[in-house]
């Protein structure tokens, strides 16, 4: 195989290993909110416990790129593409990041029955699991179009949070005793948020590959 071949097998070994790295931190996400809706204590802890397959496909793919440097010696626009996909990675890694943190406020919420605005929770999911899974999509196909789109999205997953934390304060105001829920589940807002931040960051990320410009898609 001549050093061409080898550096674009290798390089399609990187990108499988982002693609299930993605799905499975994009899926973990997604089950951690229906433990907690569920108030599903034992599926939150396999969530905690599988957290180490995640962060052991970022190190992988961490490590691969950096023999794929050592070794291959790429050209500038193969560089920016390794240097992409590392940083999609720590993206990704940080989504099952949060993913374990909803866990854990799970698990302190226990078998509480909870407090009325745990729908706008559920539409921020459903919101922000949407925006992961098409930007993983854009990227796939190196849609540039379709990456611009996430921008807009997110300010609606951005407007569903103010006001999910209007409505948890006001609960806290009106009954002092759920103020521990209160404040676990606007933890659980700021991590959904936060993930939707990440889908325009590697919207960002998408655009900068394709065009080799950086842009600001939340300004």
């Amino acid at each position: 195989m001549v050093g061409r071949e080898k550096f674009d097998a290798e390089l399609r070994k990187v990108q499988d290993l982002l693609l299930e790295l993605s799905n499975t931190a994009i899926d973990t996400l997604d089950k951690s909110m229906d433990y907690l809706l569920g108030n599903d204590i034992e599926g939150a802890l396999t969530v905690i416990n599988n957290d180490i397959h995640i962060n052991h496909m970022e190190e992988e793919i961490n490590d691969r790129v950096i023999l794929l440097i050592a070794k291959q010696q790429p050209v500038a626009t193969d560089l920016r593409r390794l240097m992409v996909l590392v940083k999609i990675a720590s993206d990704m890694e940080r989504i099952g990041d949060y993913a374990v943190n909803i866990a854990k406020e799970t698990i302190r919420i226990g078998k509480d029955e909870h407090i009325e605005p745990i729908h706008l929770l559920d539409e921020m999911r459903v919101k922000t699991i949407s925006m992961l899974k098409q930007i993983l999509d854009a990227f796939i196909h190196e849609n540039m179009e379709d990456a611009k789109k996430i921008a807009k999205q997110d300010d609606e997953v951005d407007e569903l949070y103010g006001h999910a934390i209007r409505t948890l304060l006001n609960v806290g105001v009106k009954k002092p005793e759920q103020l521990s829920q209160v404040t676990q589940l606007s933890f659980v807002c700021r991590y959904l948020e936060r993930s939707a931040d990440h889908a325009t960051n590697l919207a960002e990320r998408l655009l900068y590959l394709l065009k080799g410009k950086h842009y600001e898609l939340n300004n």
